[in-house]
């Protein structure tokens, strides 16, 4: 029995990276040989096990056979006789095809040590196109790697595109997309996994509401950068340099979906794109089993960004009407996170990436008058129901009145 040290614990190691978990593999070795040892089984479909003291994953060595579409199509063939490169064989880029011994010994049959160095992702071998997965996974390491300088190998990309031709991605279910899409919401730069996916043609199989934005002009009076996916992009990045919170990136990324629905022969205005996007919104969310929480902040970023724009232009009902939909005196934080993807999309705008954006104290200040607001002797006049909602509402309107002449711009 021979136990390695694989995949990405080895990459990231070489790459002087934090190191999350750690994966092993061990050859020549048998389930029950494991389970003597004090190993407890917990694969089904192929064999894998927990140490007794550390609970990280032990596999033993394997190979895979493709029999069906999808990635979970596959003949798993483990047994003491498959060797180390086998195994390694099976994996879907070089760089995750390394495996260090016990004298800390890289085994590297396949040059992931040469794509570090050269800042690659190219694929083990032709059987990375058996596994759809495959295309999200590349994508994602795309996103997590850019900003050290990594790209795709050309012929790597190339592959991901006639697996895409070939339809192999229609067969990957909506939990898994989301499960890459979720991680690369967290990653240094998802633009990037959005960007990787679109080249080779997997996004419009994917997320067809953020790829057919690529070519839909805007105004360019506030778009000097015109095209809304490269401003939907843009909008991405700048959340990330906001919050690390994949809600609130996620919210930047769908906040102008609804500017797909707008006809031709309307562009490059988009009229009401703020509640058009809210079916497309729900309809994503739905598709990919997206966390409700992930869906609302989406959901009203679409629908109330633009009041964010124009805050100095809203009548105090508007103002009170809007604090009122978001929910902000109820869900302070997730107003907050609301104005942060408000933030991004102002920003992600050619020449707008530092611009200050007083409409949003503006909001939060507004939002703090109603909620320091002492509203203890309208309850004490014991009003029934109407007459108590009709009294306090007009306490919220005479605050915000005084506010807004305080604070009235010049």
């Amino acid at each position: 029995m021979h136990i390695y040290l694989v995949g990405g614990a080895v990459r990231d190691q070489l790459l002087q990276y934090p190191v999350k978990e750690k994966d092993w593999v061990v050859v020549g070795a048998t389930p029950q040989a494991m389970i003597d040892q004090g190993y407890t089984q917990v694969g089904k479909d192929f064999p894998v096990f927990l140490h007794p003291q550390t609970h990280e994953e032990y596999a033993l060595a394997r190979t895979e056979r493709k029999t069906a579409p999808g990635y979970k199509g596959f003949d798993i063939h483990a047994s003491p006789e498959v060797t180390l490169e086998e195994d390694l064989l099976r994996r879907d880029l070089t760089i995750n095809a390394m495996a260090q011994d016990n004298h800390d010994h890289i085994i590297d049959p396949y040059n992931g040590q040469a794509d570090l160095k050269n800042k690659l992702l190219r694929h083990v071998s032709t059987a990375f196109s058996e596994d759809p997965v495959r295309i999200l996974r590349v994508a994602r390491f795309a996103a997590r790697y850019a900003h050290l300088g990594f790209h795709v190998a050309d012929e790597t990309m190339l592959l991901m595109s006639q697996m895409v031709n070939n339809g192999e991605v229609d067969a990957l279910i909506p939990e898994r997309v989301w499960q890459e899409m979720h991680t690369a919401l967290s990653e240094k730069n998802p633009d990037v996994f959005f960007q990787t996916l679109k080249a080779c043609g997997a996004l419009k199989c994917i997320f067809p509401e953020l790829d057919i934005l690529f070519g839909i002009p805007q105004p360019e009076m506030y778009h000097p950068e015109i095209d809304t996916g490269i401003h939907t992009m843009m909008v991405l990045q700048q959340a990330c340099k906001l919050s690390d919170d994949p809600k609130v990136r996620f919210a930047a990324l769908c906040h102008d979906l609804g500017k797909g629905k707008t006809p031709k022969d309307k562009w490059p205005r988009h009229h009401a794109h703020e509640q058009l996007g809210i079916p497309v919104i729900k309809s994503l969310c739905q598709r990919l089993r997206v966390p409700n929480d992930f869906r609302d902040l989406a959901v009203i970023t679409s629908d109330m960004h633009l009041h964010i724009h124009r805050a100095f232009e809203l009548k105090t009902e508007t103002l009170l009407n809007t604090l009122e939909k978001l929910d902000a005196f109820r869900k302070p934080a997730r107003f907050e996170e609301f104005l942060l993807a408000c933030i991004a999309d102002i920003r992600g705008r050619t020449t707008y990436e530092n611009c200050d954006i007083p409409q949003v104290d503006y909001f939060r200040q507004a939002q703090q008058v109603i909620s320091n607001l002492d509203l203890s002797e309208i309850t004490r006049q014991n009003l029934s129901g109407p007459d108590m909602a009709d009294t306090i509402r007009q306490a919220r309107l005479t605050a915000l009145d005084a506010f807004k002449q305080k604070t009235k711009p010049d």
